[in-house]
């Protein structure tokens, strides 16, 4: 199944035919998708299916090769106008955290506020406190990278997304470079801010954050969207025995 339904209201972001070609390789294959505003979707499927390259298509670090994208029902074009106003409306939270090590964490969440908002130093100061309040850092506001864990880093990292006013926040394995313990930290300002109504589009192998958190989940495989549907559907009864095969063997490890 390659499109996904239709939502009752028009949605937040429309993707039709999507594709994203290196060359003679075609990573992402003609994929449609609709994500509605307040929505939690969660991408799965194996390593090299193409999930983070359409999660990277989507604000424009990936160049499209085909097909056509809508964001708040206005088409997105390739002109620089476009393109900066849609990065200033989709926040990215990668797998590696991107901090200036020379800066603290609230200088973090300040710098892009200043740079790219025009916001003052101390309007970006109290905007950076409220975002790692919101991740349950405040209190590590003023210590350097190198003094917090991987956990810690990585919602500095959410917390300086947020801070730009996204509507839609696009996570790219967050949890993948950290151990267990670590990761149940990041998943907690996540499960929050799904709470909170952010619209929020996860590429993750966490099932039971997809299942308990997501609205909807997408199986890709080769480039495609396999089958879609409600995670307590998806990931307990799916229709497609590849998705079966790849449920077992996370229930196994």
């Amino acid at each position: 199944m390659e499109s996904s339904q239709p939502s009752a209201a028009a949605p937040l972001l429309r993707l039709t035919d999507v594709s994203v070609a290196f060359g003679h390789l075609t990573v992402v294959q003609d994929v449609s998708l609709e994500v509605a505003k307040g929505e939690v979707l969660a991408l799965i499927g194996p390593s090299g299916a193409g999930k983070s390259t359409l999660l990277r298509s989507i604000n424009r670090l990936e160049q499209p090769s085909g097909g056509a994208m809508e964001f708040e029902g206005r088409p997105v074009g390739d002109d620089r106008r476009s393109l900066h106003l849609l990065r200033r409306s989709i926040g990215m939270v990668f797998q590696q955290f991107n901090l200036f090590p020379h800066l603290t964490a609230v200088e973090n969440v300040m710098l892009a506020q200043m740079h790219t908002l025009g916001r003052s130093r101390n309007d970006a100061r109290l905007r950076a406190l409220e975002e790692l309040r919101r991740v349950g850092l405040e209190q590590h506001a003023e210590k350097k990278p190198s003094q917090c864990s991987g956990g810690q880093q990585q919602r500095i990292a959410i917390a300086r997304a947020l801070a730009m006013d996204p509507k839609v926040m696009l996570f790219d394995e967050p949890t993948a470079s950290l151990d267990p313990e670590l990761s149940v930290e990041v998943l907690g300002a996540m499960r929050r801010l799904a709470d909170d109504g952010m619209t929020m589009i996860v590429c993750t192998h966490e099932m039971r954050f997809a299942e308990e958190v997501a609205d909807r989940v997408v199986f890709m495989l080769d480039g495609r969207i396999l089958e879609e549907g409600p995670p307590e559907r998806l990931l307990r009864e799916p229709e497609h025995p590849r998705i079966r095969q790849f449920l077992s063997a996370y229930r196994d490890r």
